[in-house]
């Protein structure tokens, strides 16, 4: 199997991507399926979102067991901590160790619209999480998320940055970013993480908008600043699905190439469990990645 960390590190031009698994077992063949096809492409490595209070980790786990046995690339099982008690994160763990998983996101998950009773959470938050799986399980490599545009919870970018370097010292290995549209927003957040004294990989985060409501969600998601460049792609095709489609995947793949050509080494791709917009963009990178 690849080792993930090393072509992370490496100067040459890589690529990751992220699928999420079912809601509900009756399509669970169907989102495995899809999964498995984005992993026969061989990126570097793939991640596999963790639901809400855990409730898809069951099938978190055996989308990432199957990516890795049958395609041999190394995937990573996300894990939230968030409305999770410590004793389910313990046997979560144990069954990654099980299934020979090795690579996990550690993060905080979204706080619950109501008021939260805090008093059954294991961790608060993903610093404590990424220390407890430091200490029980010190072969994983650990992953953990980054803000380009600030954390909507921090009051300012010197206290985010502050939270993301407690991550870092807390034993993540490397960084993955929320996505963004405009590349100078990671660059200006790179060198702001570089100051802090932020020294592991952080991998830009790229999300492929294809039709138009996705620019809604994707706003209402990340809060990304989206450009005029971006806009004016939306306004144009908007309307036409398989335009927009073409439109969005060669916005992505421009995004990507200028991360690359700018001395970015790895880019990590949400590609919502579409084998088409993955294959598509691999196949813009022909020439590029290996």
């Amino acid at each position: 199997m690849k080792d993930m960390m090393a072509e992370i590190r490496s100067e040459k031009p890589t690529i990751s991507f992220e699928v999420f698994p079912p809601k509900k077992e009756a399509v669970f063949e169907s989102v495995k399926g899809k999964a498995e096809q984005i992993a026969a492409l061989h990126p570097t490595f793939m991640s596999v979102t963790y639901g809400a209070g855990g409730g898809t980790s069951k099938f978190t786990i055996d989308i990432a067991e199957g990516i890795q046995k049958k395609y041999d690339v190394p995937a990573m099982a996300h894990l939230t901590c968030v409305s999770t008690p410590r004793a389910k994160i313990e046997e979560y763990m144990a069954e990654m160790q099980k299934r020979g998983l090795t690579h996990i996101m550690a993060l905080r998950g979204d706080i619950p619209a109501e008021a939260p009773d805090k008093s059954e959470w294991g961790f608060a938050h993903a610093s404590d999480l990424i220390s407890y799986v430091k200490e029980a399980a010190p072969e994983m490599t650990i992953g953990a998320a980054c803000y380009p545009e600030c954390h909507p919870e921090s009051v300012h970018v010197a206290e985010d940055i502050a939270n993301l370097k407690t991550k870092c010292d807390a034993g993540a290995d490397f960084l993955t970013s929320q996505m963004f549209f405009d590349n100078n927003v990671f660059f200006t957040f790179l060198f702001k993480a570089r100051e802090a004294g932020i020294d592991v990989p952080i991998l830009p985060g790229i999300m492929p908008i294809t039709n138009a409501k996705q620019v809604i969600r994707a706003r209402d998601l990340s809060h990304a600043f989206m450009p005029r460049r971006f806009m004016a792609i939306v306004d144009r095709f908007g309307e036409d699905p398989d335009a927009m489609r073409k439109a969005g995947i060669a916005y992505a793949t421009d995004q990507i190439i200028d991360l690359y050509a700018n001395g970015i080494s790895h880019v990590h791709v949400y590609a919502m469990n579409d084998f088409g917009v993955a294959s598509a963009i691999m196949e813009n990178l022909k020439g590029i990645i290996a």
